[in-house]
């Protein structure tokens, strides 16, 4: 056996017999490090003759390979070894429960449209949207605010330019969403050549004015319900609004007040308080709103239709009569959830999501509670 015969057969001797990796390291690099045994002597073969080259390369480099495959090999080997002892050993549980992973949560603005879309489906409602950048006649003059109306100013709103000489109408982002019932309405005497036919919607979204401070932001949310029927009248009006509120606030023993005021869209109007207690050093919603500590708060706009806003949109206001009203969505989730400052709504603070978040399973129902 020559010598490079006999160094190959010492390693791998010596590979089948290592029980640790640290050893086996040590054996690569005694072999096939930069100063190995093998490595040496494969720099020899630059001082050989052809003829020497032609008869010694191929041994040296045949021990090489087979010297780096037994490495390879038993390092295979040893790994599989020390993973089936670990099985072997180890018990995995798996009754417990997994570990807890990051998740996200449904903003309490999500889930009040959800409480609000149950509790009006319940009622017999549909939910209708609409565009947000709207046309001056569908979010003002439709609604019987004419352009020289002083109702325009309590809308600071934000217009677009209208570029010059185009006889487009101007656009804005919508101030309420009181378009979307303009849309329905029109889309309803077209569709019914003027004749009509009975309307039940809630019209939830983003609505945008001018204004900023702990119960304003530029950005806000409005629910906006609207019924078009024969014979209707302030009772309707005054039970639809009674059994949302009970149902939103889960709460029977609320009591609402309706005060005279004035939206151009509607006559007659109302401002809707809604009665408070204090019970243990805060506000709720419900109770004896005639106690010391009570009180009442307002929380609704509501009104007939104007017979001009039903004319204005193809109908007949001798015939068919309805009410509207509206609220923030922002402020109805302040309320139930005892939330104190509106801008932080749309801050991005995980912290808060996470607090005040629902799960994704939270889903409103009226039987389980729409806040449940």
């Amino acid at each position: 056996m020559s010598d490079i015969e006999a160094i190959k057969h010492k390693y791998l001797d010596e590979i089948a017999a290592v029980s640790t990796g640290d050893a086996l390291e040590a054996i690569r690099v005694a072999a096939l490090g930069k100063k190995g045994e093998i490595s040496l002597l494969l720099k020899t073969l630059g001082k050989m003759t052809p003829e020497e080259r032609q008869t010694e390369g191929p041994k040296i480099n045949g021990a090489r390979q087979a010297v780096a495959d037994a490495i390879a090999a038993r390092k295979e080997a040893m790994e599989s070894e020390a993973l089936n002892a670990r099985l072997a050993t180890e018990k995995l549980d798996m009754t417990l429960p997994p570990p807890s992973a990051p998740k996200g949560s449904i903003h309490p603005v999500s889930q009040v449209m959800d409480e609000l879309a149950e509790i009006f489906a319940d009622l017999g409602f549909s939910v209708a949207t609409g565009p947000e950048i709207e046309d001056d006649w569908h979010n003002f003059t439709a609604l019987n605010i004419p352009e020289t109306h002083p109702a325009r100013a309590m809308h600071d709103t934000f217009y677009f330019p209208v570029p010059e000489g185009s006889e487009e109408l101007p656009k804005l982002l919508r101030t309420h969403t009181s378009p979307v019932q303009i849309r329905t309405m029109v889309d309803v005497a077209k569709k019914t050549g003027g004749s009509g036919e009975p309307i039940y919607l809630i019209a939830p979204g983003r609505t945008y004015r001018s204004d900023s401070d702990a119960t304003h932001t530029p950005m806000f949310h409005q629910v906006e319900g609207l019924v078009i029927d024969k014979g209707i009248h302030m009772g309707h009006l005054k039970w639809t609004l009674e059994t949302f509120v009970r149902a939103f606030f889960e709460r029977d023993d609320i009591e609402l007040r309706l005060r005279p005021s004035y939206f151009p869209f509607t006559e007659p109007s109302a401002e809707v308080d809604v009665g408070f207690s204090v019970e243990n050093g805060r506000r709720i919603i419900g109770g004896d709103a005639r106690s010391n500590e009570g009180g009442w708060m307002e929380i609704l706009g509501s009104g007939m239709v104007h017979p001009n806003v039903i004319r204005n949109c193809g109908l007949d206001p001798d015939v068919w009569q309805g009410f509207a009203f509206g609220c923030g969505i922002d402020r109805l989730a302040m309320l139930k959830y005892g939330m104190d400052d509106l801008r932080a709504f749309f801050d991005g603070d995980l912290r808060w999501a996470e607090h005040y978040g629902f799960g994704a399973l939270d889903v409103p129902t009226l039987s389980g509670g729409v806040g449940a």
